[in-house]
């Protein structure tokens, strides 16, 4: 059974998760929940908290066949690179509505792996990009934070009519 979306302004989305201290089999049933409502959206990723739960967790799945989701706890941008890659994103946490976002190209990220390793790992292109916007999640923010002022409000705004 797939937790709903929280709808924006949701106080949940607007602060940071807490840290996951072990890898536990409620974790792994959690991921696996959260693999389930991101390939029923469908997208590319999903962070706990846009479900309710107030965690650094995330999974991250841009392969073309699916079925390649990455379990991450506490995961944390090492580097990122300087060429950076604009992407149309959109959350189900503010159904309707996107905005081209500019992020860097790749990343080196470490975080909790599901046998409770600490993996270092490179991502690419979309997997860049969905890790980097699962990664704001987790901090409290939302991809249109990264907009001006003026285009973050009308796309708020237009959100609100749809809804």
């Amino acid at each position: 059974m797939t937790r709903p979306f929280l709808r924006w302004p949701h106080p949940t989305l607007r602060k940071p998760a807490a840290p996951v201290e072990a890898i536990t089999d409620e974790i792994r049933v959690l991921w696996d929940e959260m693999i389930e409502a991101m390939d029923a959206m469908p997208g590319v990723g999903l962070a706990a908290p846009q479900i309710g739960v107030s965690l650094r967790l995330a999974v991250v799945d841009a392969s073309d066949g699916r079925g390649q989701a990455v379990r991450m706890a506490n995961p944390e941008i090492l580097h990122a690179s300087v060429q950076l890659r604009e992407h149309e994103e959109a959350s189900p946490n503010l159904p309707g509505v996107s905005a081209v976002i500019s992020r860097p190209r790749a990343v080196t990220a470490r975080f909790l792996n599901a046998e409770g390793e600490i993996e270092e790992r490179d991502f690419v292109g979309l997997w860049a990009t969905s890790l980097q916007h699962q990664i704001d999640h987790l901090e409290g923010r939302m991809y249109f934070d990264r907009l001006s002022r003026l285009k973050r409000d009308r796309l708020v705004a237009k959100a609100r009519k749809l809804s």
